[in-house]
């Protein structure tokens, strides 16, 4: 993803240190969390899953897995970093615009599960218990990422800022003289959408209603359901506002296979988080309001 970041400061040279410093903070983290880099730590633990040792990991990869972990938990799989031999298998699907082979998929399903890796918090280490684990960060690395370079850029003096992580944000102190960052919810794609003016949280919006491939005349998401092993039918949108960038990231990604009522439960459990959820069908779209309604 490209990330972008905005500060609203007078001072030019303290703003490019920050933003310097925010981007270092950026491919630092990429070297941490990416699957595409072959040395990555991600894609070294991963590995690690054919010996099934004990892997020491880093105080940021242990944060992301274990936060993971933890949805993976309250979602009953519907979030599950270890979807990588899935996304792998459905790159190809999409670039050949072919459905996966059964036996492929069979395949891949038996080397994913969440209940598979193993993390233990009192001597930062993970375990990967069935060979040939891939792992894969994408619905909760780059909220991660953006919320460690806003706290670089706090720690550099600079609060008044955004991060746009490709489309996921996280914001800081509003800029001077406004209630807030302006932000168009999901996009605008549709019509009561609204516009909000933000500070100091995190929004990340999942799934979209443009992007799938059509396989044996039937549309599939580019998102995949951990369960089923197969790209998401239901042609759904979700936005997230929570007070991290993690937390929105990786509950944008859960919602999404959750679906609508699960959603609203969860969201209703947890408190201070709002989603916008755009359900698309034949007579339109509808848009849903999730999340505890706090007392005024």
């Amino acid at each position: 993803a490209r990330f972008v970041v905005l500060i609203d400061e007078d001072d030019r040279e303290k703003s490019e240190k920050g933003a310097i410093a925010a981007f270092k903070e950026g491919e630092r983290l990429n070297m941490v969390l990416s699957d595409y880099e072959s040395a990555s730590e991600l894609v070294r633990f991963s590995e690690s899953s054919q010996s099934g040792r004990k892997f020491t990991l880093s105080d940021d990869l242990f944060k992301v897995l274990n936060h993971g972990q933890e949805l993976s938990h309250e979602t009953d799989g519907c979030f599950d970093v270890t979807i990588g031999p899935l996304s792998r298998l459905w790159r190809i699907a999409r670039f050949r615009k072919k459905m996966p082979p059964e036996e492929k998929l069979a395949a891949a399903l038996d080397r994913v599960g969440y209940q598979s890796m193993r993390l233990s918090a009192k001597d930062r280490t993970g375990i990967l218990t069935t060979p040939g684990m891939v792992l894969d960060l994408g619905g909760i690395a780059k909220g991660y990422a953006a919320d460690r370079m806003m706290e670089t850029l706090r720690e550099k003096g600079l609060s008044r800022c955004l991060i746009d992580a490709g489309g996921d944000l996280v914001i800081g102190d509003p800029p001077r003289n406004s209630k807030g960052w302006r932000v168009e919810i999901g996009g605008r794609k549709h019509s009561s959408l609204p516009i909000l003016h933000l500070s100091n949280l995190a929004v990340a919006t999942s799934g979209d209603l443009e992007q799938f491939v059509t396989l044996n005349g039937k549309r599939y998401s580019h998102l995949i359901d951990p369960g089923t092993g197969l790209g998401l039918t239901a042609q759904c949108q979700v936005t997230v506002v929570a007070p991290t960038g993690l937390q929105a990231d990786s509950l944008a990604s859960a919602c999404l296979v959750m679906g609508l009522e699960k959603s609203k439960k969860l969201l209703e459990s947890k408190g201070g988080i709002k989603a916008y959820y755009l359900s698309k069908n034949d007579t339109g779209t509808t848009l849903s309001l999730l999340g505890r309604k706090e007392r005024e």
